[in-house]
């Protein structure tokens, strides 16, 4: 499908002729045989030659266009307009910003040409557009539970959220729909101001929108319908035809020699095949697999209720099949952290340990005679970098090298130590805080994802308490997981603090968060088997469960206060450990 400009560019002459001429333009384009890469086309008008063309885009727009890390344009678009700009001879200039600006730069003639703009009606009274070069959904996003809408006009009486500038504001305003309208800069502020509870619906252009939700974890919005397939491509102010026939016959160019098709695959083809999943199918096997599970589940809660009434003889099963279940929670809590860990990452890790302290000798060794090479010859390269900064980097580079591989070993070891399935017994001494400390090794990449504001405040010298350390750790990974997962932002924190009370003879561990908070009908039974609060996440209610039962077991307590939006404070108490002689000796001697 090809689109072409709507005005004449050329007055006095019909609009209807301007259109046939592009059009015969395009097609003898596409007819003729490519021209070497660049060297301008003999179709190039003359006018822009020599000049740099200004070429405008959006700047937060993935994977369409983007600023990369560094702050470089990068995405679909700009890959495909530094094609054109290659095949066509021609100095180009990528400037990304907010799209309204963009748009407006255009309509004053500051830039030349945006290089992907939606097609339409309206538009097409103000700017001229070349062939397109995809063809964008544009997409209904909500919340998930939200009423579904199939059409526009569904959305009448509705909070919409939209990009400002964008082709579905100007539809919507176009169309009169009667929604109420809430424009943001970007898509991803659309989609994080839906995410977190504003207004009712997002109108946006689909797979911008399904990697933005990806990129930020935004698993509680779906799309609910796709009113429109919109033609998307070159676009610049009615009347400037030389560059609009530069673009469209580099895109022709392209097109023909199938490096458009490669870049389109490349940035757009990954997301597309996701879209193409059969939902439906998936949403069944779901259904059914979720019947099973309840009625699985529903069986395990008869089964246990029958065990707590058979004779005395009986019990010793029981505490086998709770054993089972504590080892079975505890892989379930720590989830991908132990998936693919084995005993195999010892030996890369141990060889590093080996050899990285020999590199950093030989280093040593062989640094008297770069210096002395350095001082008679001046400045050399060495792994491609000057020896006057490489000589203070690699020294660096060695030990924390040599530091990462010990904290891999580490955490290796720290994950094998938990994962093992122990003893039951309860006799040994801890220290609550190094109990803390190897639970948060454990779920550091968890806390990473979930917050940037973490605290820990550990009481110094509390007394040890008395118990079984896999169980206590499993406890605080529990605690703190449901802290992480009960975060709206990054901006919300966690505090973790130790206290010893004396005279409750107690050590408490307490872990505050800033989440959303619990109802105060929800509180009590957070302990219950199978009750939780983010079924639709995937939570199975067994870890507060199990964590409550291990608790008991140590004669110590679990507590919990919270208020909706405020925050969650969950409180670990458990009894000191009676002093030892060996430890009422080291009190009297300091």
């Amino acid at each position: 499908m090809t689109v072409t400009s709507s005005a004449s560019p050329l007055p006095g002459v019909p609009r209807l002729l301007v259109r046939l001429a592009a059009i015969l333009v395009i097609a003898g384009l596409v007819a003729a045989p490519a021209t070497g890469r660049g060297q301008p086309s003999a179709g190039v008008a003359p006018d822009n030659a020599g000049r740099v063309i200004v070429v405008g885009g959006d700047h937060y727009h993935p994977p369409y266009e983007f600023l990369d890390e560094d702050g470089r344009p990068a995405g679909y678009n700009v890959e495909l307009t530094r094609a054109i700009a290659e095949v066509m001879g021609i100095e180009v200039r990528i400037e990304l910003g907010p799209w309204s600006e963009m748009r407006r730069r255009l309509e004053n003639g500051e830039i030349d040409v945006l290089e992907g703009m939606s097609y339409s009606e309206g538009r097409d009274a103000s700017f001229d557009f070349a062939p397109p070069h995809a063809i964008v959904h544009q997409s209904i996003f909500a919340r998930r539970g939200t009423p579904p809408v199939a059409r526009l006009e569904d959305l009448a009486g509705k909070e919409v959220i939209v990009q400002r500038g964008d082709i579905m504001q100007d539809l919507l305003i176009e169309r009169e729909v009667g929604a109420e309208l809430f424009p943001t800069d970007t898509h991803a502020d659309a989609l994080r101001a839906l995410a977190a509870g504003q207004h009712d619906y997002a109108l946006v252009a689909n797979l911008p929108a399904l990697y933005l939700s990806r990129e930020f974890g935004l698993t509680n919005l779906v799309p609910v319908a796709r009113p429109f397939s919109l033609r998307y491509g070159y676009a610049v102010k009615e009347g400037n035809a030389d560059v609009l026939a530069q673009f469209s016959e580099g895109l022709a160019i392209l097109k023909n020699t199938g490096r458009h098709q490669a870049i389109y695959a490349k940035w757009l083809g990954p997301l597309e095949q996701g879209e193409g999943l059969p939902w439906k199918r998936l949403g069944l096997i779901g259904a059914i697999a979720s019947a099973l599970l309840l009625l699985i589940l529903g069986g395990i809660v008869i089964w246990n209720r029958l065990l707590k009434r058979e004779v005395a003889s009986r019990t010793e099963e029981l505490h086998q099949q709770q054993q089972q279940l504590i080892q079975a929670d505890k892989m379930t809590s720590l989830g991908i952290l132990v998936s693919g860990v084995a005993h195999e990452i010892n030996n890369p890790s141990g060889l590093l340990l080996l050899n990285l302290p020999v590199l950093r000798e030989a280093y040593d060794d062989a640094r008297p005679i770069l210096e002395a090479h350095y001082r008679e010859h001046g400045d050399f390269s060495l792994g491609g970098l000057p020896y006057s900064r490489m000589r203070d980097e690699i020294p660096s580079m060695l030990d924390e090298m040599l530091e990462g591989t010990q904290r891999i070993k580490r955490i290796v070891g720290d994950l094998k130590d938990f994962a093992r399935q122990g003893s039951a017994e309860l006799g040994e001494r801890l220290d609550l805080n190094e109990v803390v400390g190897t639970a948060l090794r454990l779920v550091d990449n968890s806390i990473r994802k979930a917050t940037d504001r973490f605290e820990t405040r550990y009481a110094e010298d509390l007394p040890a308490i008395q118990g079984n350390g896999q169980r206590i750790e499993q406890v605080v990974i529990n605690l703190v997981l449901n802290a992480c997962q009960a975060l709206e932002d990054r901006d919300q924190g966690i505090r973790l603090t130790t206290r010893y009370l004396p005279g409750d003879g107690t050590v408490t561990l307490e872990v505050r968060d800033e989440g959303r908070g619990i109802d105060a009908e929800a509180i009590n039974r957070l302990t219950d088997p199978f009750f939780t609060t983010r079924r639709e996440c995937g939570g199975t209610g067994l870890g507060l469960s199990v964590s409550a039962g291990i608790v008991r077991e140590h004669q110590g307590r679990l507590a919990f206060a919270s208020r909706p939006g405020d925050g969650t404070t969950a409180t670990l108490t458990l009894p000191a450990a009676p002093i030892r002689d060996d430890d009422r000796h080291h009190l009297d001697a300091s």
